[in-house]
């Protein structure tokens, strides 16, 4: 297999891939995800009493601090300027799903920033009512994330002088 196949790959290992030649092009990416709930989980987080407080609240911002951190946990990540962080959810009888929209004014896409998101507010989520979640023997039968992808994302040439 050619080495060149793999951008990250060389004989020493991996390695950042070098992007300081690439144009700066404003960059957005909307990412999705689902977290499977009981209806009486649901039914707890809408009436506002969960014991850890405020579900969806600690969710969003775990979502955007996740967004702002994705380089320092996804190791080949690069460190990129967020411009802005949407983070949105909609509640189903048995679910919650949760959508980021990331944009960035870069060299590199927002792709892996908004799916982090998305991961994050889902575990957060998870966190904030597994003590309601489990059942007799300490198990998770109906809790699940699923789901997580990126919806799309885009590129927007901008001129130099809007920089």
């Amino acid at each position: 297999m050619d080495e060149k196949e793999f951008t990250h790959l060389t004989q020493s290992g991996v390695h950042m891939v070098e992007v300081g030649d690439k144009p700066v092009i404003k960059r957005t990416a909307l990412a999705r995800g689902k977290i499977k709930l009981t209806p009486e989980t649901i039914h707890l987080i809408e009436k506002g009493e969960v014991k850890k407080g405020n579900v969806l609240t600690t969710a969003q911002i775990a979502a955007i601090q996740a967004v702002k951190s994705t380089s320092q946990m996804i190791p080949l990540c690069h460190p990129i300027p967020i411009g802005g962080v949407e983070v949105e959810f909609c509640v189903n009888h048995d679910s919650i799903e949760i959508t980021v929209n990331v944009s960035s004014t870069g060299k590199t896409g927002v792709e892996m920033e908004a799916i982090t998101g998305v991961s994050v507010g889902l575990l957060t989520i998870w966190d904030m009512v597994k003590s309601v979640e489990k059942d007799e023997n300490g198990q998770y039968p109906s809790t699940r994330i699923t789901d997580i992808e990126v919806i799309k994302k885009e590129k927007i040439k901008i001129k130099l002088e809007e920089i």
